[in-house]
């Protein structure tokens, strides 16, 4: 498996997302594997050279058996095409490994006399699955895969993708006027306190965008694609989300969900759900999916839940290497990258609770890499009505009013916009349409 990296260094991307350093049972394959991430997450070339250099940078050239060893590791090599197979061996005996230790662990726990048997038992049921969650593996699929889940359609369907030049529209006619749409190569943080509708706006984007037909792929690492997929089925039906989970729908609005599925089944969306991913799995999974489908629009949601590449007890110089990352991918694919963000609760106890820069949770360099930020403020969600009334009497009550607020655009203006959110339907509309005539 390394020496098909050593020959063909553009297939880590197929492979990093099965194997992480930890798996290799031998200190100097996994110093070699290590090397070749880190010189995949720069962008450089892999090859016998570069990865003996690194190895050399290092110290750890001549301890894991110097050029020689590298020449020995490609000879070994009949042909590069099954490196997928082969990294799944060295994947399964690693599986198998830590079966073992596991086991050796729950056999000493068994042996503790004086130990809480629930406490025994939960602490085995954890050591069982965190080997299987550790090597739970989800990659792309289309959204029209999951609609036809919840169709309970086994048809076998071919997703249709586009792609456009330019930049990519995000649907919403202010919000496009002031950007020019989502420039290619731009890094655009979106950012809000939780349960103001970041994932929906973002998920509207995409749906927009794909209308169009813009190629894009989704990292939900919150939520899992069922759920996502039913938020866009309560926007496109009108239809209530917490109904059209619980199948609680009239006849007209059933008609109108299956048109909605055939709506949104040919649109070239891609989505993700694996929790917990790292950034190199992100960065090979999206240059995957760019080679193979085409692609036009990532989205990310959401950045506090990327893993660094280092186990870095700083969070903030984590977030740092993970902005950065997430800036250099969207100029390696050339794709405008759409970054949810949380906000510290210093928003909270800010007089008028509107946020800045500042309250950007574990910032670290993320204001620096972006460039765009902006942020979803509800005045809905500060104040009751009454409140509203008593400090605002001449105003109306702004009810399920966003305000989109672009506090930084490295390319254009500052400045505001709304959109009216229906929360109901998990959908974000232009504001226009919705004032009286």
């Amino acid at each position: 498996m390394l020496g098909t990296i050593l020959l063909e260094g553009e297939s880590i991307s197929r492979l990093a997302p099965i194997l992480k350093p930890e798996d290799f049972y031998r200190e100097r394959n996994r110093w070699v594997y290590e090397v070749c991430l880190a010189l995949f997450q720069r962008g450089e070339a892999i090859d016998q050279v570069s990865v003996g250099h690194e190895l050399s940078v290092h110290g750890r050239l001549d301890p894991s058996g110097g050029p020689a060893f590298l020449s020995q590791l490609i000879a070994t090599v009949p042909t590069s095409v099954y490196g997928e197979h082969y990294a799944t061996i060295v994947a399964r005996t690693s599986t198998l490994r830590s079966l073992i230790r596991a086991a050796s662990e729950i056999a000493t726990l068994g042996y503790s006399e004086n130990a809480d048997v629930d406490e025994t038992l939960r602490q085995a049921e954890d050591l069982l699955f965190r080997i299987r969650s550790g090597r739970e593996t989800r990659d792309f699929i289309p959204l029209r895969d999951v609609l036809d889940q919840y169709l309970a359609d086994s048809t076998a369907v071919q997703s249709q993708a586009g792609l456009t030049k330019g930049p990519v529209h995000t649907g919403f006619l202010d919000l496009d006027h002031l950007l020019g749409g989502l420039q290619r190569s731009d890094l655009f943080i979106l950012a809000a306190r939780p349960s103001l509708g970041k994932s929906t706006l973002a998920m509207n984007i995409a749906r927009n965008a794909a209308e169009h037909g813009a190629v894009c792929g989704i990292f939900s690492l919150e939520m899992s694609r069922e759920q996502l997929t039913m938020r866009m089925l309560s926007a496109e039906a009108e239809v209530d989300s917490h109904r059209l989970r619980l199948n609680l729908l009239t006849e007209q609005q059933s008609q109108r969900v299956l048109d909605s599925v055939g709506a949104l089944s040919d649109l070239p969306i891609y989505i993700d759900d694996t929790p917990l991913q790292s950034i190199v799995e992100i960065r090979s999974k999206a240059r995957r999916l760019a080679l193979e489908r085409g692609l036009d629009l990532l989205v990310v949601d959401y950045i506090q839940l990327i893993q660094g590449t280092t186990r870095n007890p700083n969070r903030v110089q984590e977030m740092t290497e993970i902005s950065r990352s997430l800036k250099g991918l969207a100029r390696d694919l050339d794709v405008p990258l759409l970054a949810l963000s949380q906000l510290s609760r210093a928003v909270e106890q800010r007089t008028g609770h509107r946020p800045q820069l500042s309250d950007l949770r574990d910032s670290g360099s993320i204001e620096q890499d972006a460039d765009i930020v902006a942020f979803i403020y509800r005045e809905d969600a500060h104040f009751t009505e009454e409140e509203w009334e008593r400090v605002n009497p001449s105003q109306p009550y702004p009810k399920n009013v966003a305000e989109i607020i672009v506090a930084k655009h490295r390319n254009g203006p500052l400045g505001g916009l709304n959109l009216f959110f229906r929360d109901s339907f998990s959908r974000f509309e232009n504001f226009a349409t919705r004032l009286p005539a």
